[in-house]
């Protein structure tokens, strides 16, 4: 039934779907499943955060294409399917005050508008099953934000045809699981930073740690965990492949695969909406709808 099987994950920029959930879709695309990542905004705004590219004059005017390119390699690495909704980067706003945002941008578009473009994209696809960010974006990038807001109305509005009408979106059609990207919960963080100081070794997320108990954060609900350990380097290779913004030297990388394989070889999710029966925790993003595929 694989086949008939579709997983979306819609991201805000090119480099998330690397970053979060990529292994896990991996996984899927190796048993057949058709899999699509919809990137809302094409990254204009971001820092170059690879050190040994900071100072690039082509990179830092092209960067649009730039960053399209790194997508392409990263898509072909994943297996995946890729659409651009279209949308202007907001950028990460930085000062106190917070400056205000860019005209034009992603985040400040008109919520149930900007939905319209991935209803098309769902109707389009079909999928049964959609990943997106939580109503916190993960962290509190306004794109990650915005993502979020399109995502819940687009999941309900694709099958709303007074909303959305046909003519203009497609034929109706309503997808069956919602789910929020947790791949960077605190239980995964402690348990490997912990393996590395059992084992003599640095560990990168003492400091992520202190910033958990600094800005208290509420734990999210961990449902799902996709075991998907054997498909972890190729998700590091599609995260090298976006070169602007990853340091192959840099902190992503500095546990041994085999601790990660060991101590959590899972990616997590949490299930925010379900119009299909299932038993939690799962270990399948399609649980309730193989039965029905």
């Amino acid at each position: 039934m694989t086949d008939q099987l579709r997983l979306m994950a819609v991201h805000a920029h090119p480099d998330d779907e690397s970053s979060k959930g990529a292994a896990t879709m991996a996984k899927y695309v190796s048993e057949g499943v058709d899999v699509l990542v919809v990137t809302c905004t094409g990254g204009e705004r971001g820092s170059i955060l690879n050190p040994k590219l900071q100072g690039d004059k082509y990179i830092e005017e092209h960067i649009h294409e730039v960053r399209k390119k790194e997508m392409d390699e990263a898509r072909e690495i994943l297996g995946v399917g890729q659409e651009w909704l279209g949308f202007v980067d907001s950028g990460l706003p930085e000062g106190d005050p917070l400056p205000p945002l860019p005209e034009g941008c992603f985040a400040l578009e008109d919520v149930d508008k900007a939905a319209g473009e991935l209803v098309k994209q769902i109707r389009s696809f079909r999928p049964q099953v959609i990943t997106t960010y939580d109503e916190n974006g993960g962290y509190p990038h306004p794109d990650h934000i915005m993502t979020h807001k399109i995502s819940m109305v687009a999941f309900e509005g694709a099958a709303d045809t007074e909303k959305y009408p046909e003519s203009e979106f497609g034929p109706i059609y309503q997808p069956l699981k919602l789910y929020y990207n947790q791949g960077f919960n605190r239980p995964r963080t402690e348990a490997l930073h912990n393996a590395l100081l059992d084992r003599g070794l640095e560990s990168p997320y003492g400091e992520w740690l202190e910033r958990w108990k600094e800005f208290e954060r509420t734990e999210r609900t961990l449902t799902t965990h996709i075991p998907c350990a054997e498909f972890f380097e190729i998700r590091d290779k599609a995260l090298i492949a976006h070169a602007t913004q990853i340091d192959p030297d840099g902190g992503w990388f500095k546990v041994p695969m085999e601790i990660q394989k060991e101590v959590w070889p899972t990616e997590e999710y949490e299930l925010a909406k379900s119009l299909v029966d299932t038993s939690l925790p799962e270990d399948d993003l399609f649980a309730g709808v193989r039965d029905n595929a």
